[in-house]
């Protein structure tokens, strides 16, 4: 096997061929991909089920950090995105755009860590597609993953649906992955707990919505982190979103990083948690799901929907420690760049 990626591992011939057999198909191929056609035949869902598809790209730099790296932050990433539908992730395709000189061994280890998620998840990486860009034009690897999944007849999940009286559920800590992948870029040491939270969260979501039938939505606070999350939920329901700033988990070690850095936490990204709104008498159920689930351990309630203020629009408001309220406006701009 060749110790790095040459341009010919782009070329689509023998060289491609090595690269595909050698180290994609070694590390994740099932039945669908052996068969090397161009699109993945696949199971049609059962009568009255629809289909929720998304696809998500993948740039994070650096590639390896503590709890994961960026082939782990692919899967679940795309897996979450399909599960907040309510859907049952089935398949996911997976795109590779690596850079002339990118060492072979790196880029097993990224491919073993995607077989691993995919495995937990309970998902099949079916098709895939492979291009080497010339050296210095790349970055090493990025990744691509599309995901189909499969959403019963009985769930119908929105934003739109938020009512006024409704909670708000978070499944655990806060600002994981956007610090530690600072600590990693900037050579910080904060603590050693502080490790990407990146995880796949379709369990969790299943058993959400077998506790709780009537969900109204699930979101995954990625870019923009929470802050984020809150104001698109206000905006589509046209209601404010209102959180006790004590009542949201956060890690000492996070917390004082970004009050080291001057980042404000809720617009912090989270690569493995999830908010859920939920009808007020199915909270303390949809609570106890969370935490029943290894990735849902230190899930909160953290606040609730009220009617919005007509003359000032929905808005998505946190009440502070010192007994006041400030609005939680969604992140301007970057933050962190390449967090994901």
């Amino acid at each position: 096997m060749d110790a790095t990626v040459m341009l010919g591992h782009g070329s689509g011939g023998s060289m491609m061929k090595r690269i595909i057999d050698e180290v994609f198909f070694e590390a994740y191929a099932g039945e669908e991909l052996l068969r090397g056609d161009d699109a993945a035949v696949l199971e049609a869902p059962a009568s009255g089920e629809r289909m929720a598809f998304s696809t998500d790209s993948f740039v994070v730099s650096p590639h390896f950090f503590p709890g994961g790296d960026i082939g782990r932050l692919a899967v679940c990433g795309t897996v979450n995105d399909v599960a907040t539908s309510g859907a049952v992730p089935k398949y996911l395709s997976c795109g590779f755009v690596l850079e002339e000189g990118y060492p072979i061994r790196n880029l097993k280890r990224i491919c073993a860590s995607m077989a691993d998620a995919a495995a937990e998840a309970g998902v099949r990486l079916v098709t895939g597609d492979t291009k080497v860009v010339n050296r210095g034009h790349g970055d090493g690897v990025f990744i691509n993953t599309t995901g189909i999944g499969f959403i019963p007849a009985n769930v119908n999940l929105g934003g739109a649906r938020i009512r006024p009286g409704d909670k708000i559920l978070v499944s655990g800590t806060l600002g994981d992955h956007g610090i530690t992948i600072m600590s990693c870029r900037e050579s910080l040491s904060f603590s050693a707990d502080v490790k990407t939270d990146a995880a796949p969260l379709n369990h969790l979501i299943a058993a959400v919505l077998k506790a709780a039938p009537n969900v109204r939505c699930f979101r995954d606070p990625t870019r923009g982190g929470i802050s984020s999350t809150l104001n698109e939920f206000a905006s589509q329901a046209q209601v404010d979103m209102v959180v006790d700033q004590d009542a949201v988990p956060v890690k000492p070690s996070v917390a004082g990083a970004c009050e080291m850095l001057g980042y404000d936490v809720m617009q912090v990204a989270n690569e493995g948690k999830i908010v859920c709104v939920v009808p007020a008498d199915e909270a303390q159920a949809a609570l106890e799901a969370m935490r029943s689930d290894r990735y849902g351990s230190d899930a909160a309630l953290i606040g609730e929907v009220r009617d919005m203020k007509l003359e000032r629009g929905p808005k998505a408001l946190i009440r502070t420690s010192i007994g006041g309220t400030r609005i939680l406006d969604m992140l301007v701009g970057e933050q962190l760049p390449r967090i994901c």
